[in-house]
């Protein structure tokens, strides 16, 4: 299915979408997901496309091609076991519980992420847009182990910077364009603050727990297993967060790149003519092979 991207211009401070839940996947005895797509955020979740928060237990989907986007794996710290990720740029990693793992598949690349045998993962599978200038960039990856991962810590809150930048602690660059993702947890009434600067979208996703979300003068509760989509105009904003119980939240953070995109399957390609010459190049090999 072919889906076609709307666009958003942010006013002077922001605005943001609705709470939104996940559609519910099953796929075999292995693979469980609740799946969220850009569609479903009026347009908000730029540059993001979609967001799997799964369990995974076997092997599901086998190898399979990205092109026109950045396909990132974000492992929670309860994993269990190692989850290998193979591509056809040579790398064969297996994933500790609270590694990530960025593929920047750009002109195309073949995938192939799966359990270890007996292992147990839960985590984030999320589809990064790419502009059209850096569609066709050659693929890059960026393994980022948990242990290099810094730990913002102080009263009520635990925050994991995954990539970019909070309040000053630095975590990973992005091999595509700048990208923040924060893996946080609350304690009952534990508040964090995060300082967002200009022009920036931002995805909150309740993994476990409610949240409380207070920016400018909105003050909004996300449900355990929600998702909101915020998108902060040419003034910064502080994003306070604080919790009614023990939570776990993500946020995902990253310029919106405002150009029309149609998403098919592991394909985001600016336009059609983009999208059958990548389906193309998929079925005649072009794209790689994980040996």
């Amino acid at each position: 299915m072919k889906l076609q991207a709307t666009l958003f211009t942010p006013d002077e401070e922001f605005q943001h979408s609705q709470q939104v839940a996940g559609k519910p996947i099953s796929i075999g005895k292995g693979f469980e997901a609740l799946s969220f797509n850009h569609e479903q955020f009026d347009g908000l979740m730029d540059p993001l496309v979609m967001l799997d928060h799964y369990t995974m237990t076997s092997p599901t989907f086998g190898a399979h091609p990205h092109a026109g986007m950045s396909a990132l794996s974000i492992l929670f710290e309860d994993s269990q076991g190692e989850f290998n990720n193979r591509d056809s740029l040579g790398n064969n990693i297996n994933l500790l519980p609270g590694d990530a793992y960025w593929l920047m598949a750009g002109s195309g690349a073949i995938h192939d992420e799966k359990p270890t045998k007996g292992s147990h993962t839960h985590g984030l599978q999320i589809f990064v847009n790419l502009p059209q200038r850096h569609k066709h960039d050659a693929p890059t990856s960026k393994h980022v182990p948990s242990r290099a991962i810094p730990v913002i810590t102080g009263e009520g809150y635990r925050v994991r910077v995954v990539f970019g930048e909070s309040n000053g602690t630095q975590g990973a660059a992005s091999p595509a364009l700048p990208f923040t993702a924060l893996d946080a947890y609350l304690d009952a009434e534990g508040v964090y603050i995060h300082q967002v600067s200009h022009n920036q979208s931002l995805l909150i996703y309740a993994v476990s727990g409610d949240i409380n979300i207070n920016i400018g003068d909105e003050e909004v509760q996300l449900p355990e297993q929600r998702a909101m989509a915020i998108q902060v105009g040419s003034t910064g904003q502080q994003l306070h967060l604080n919790s009614p119980d023990k939570s776990h939240l993500v946020i995902l953070q990253g310029a919106p790149i405002k150009e029309p995109f149609i998403q098919q399957g592991p394909f985001v390609m600016s336009n059609s003519n983009e999208l059958d010459q990548v389906t193309a190049d998929y079925e005649a090999g072009l794209l790689g092979s994980i040996s």
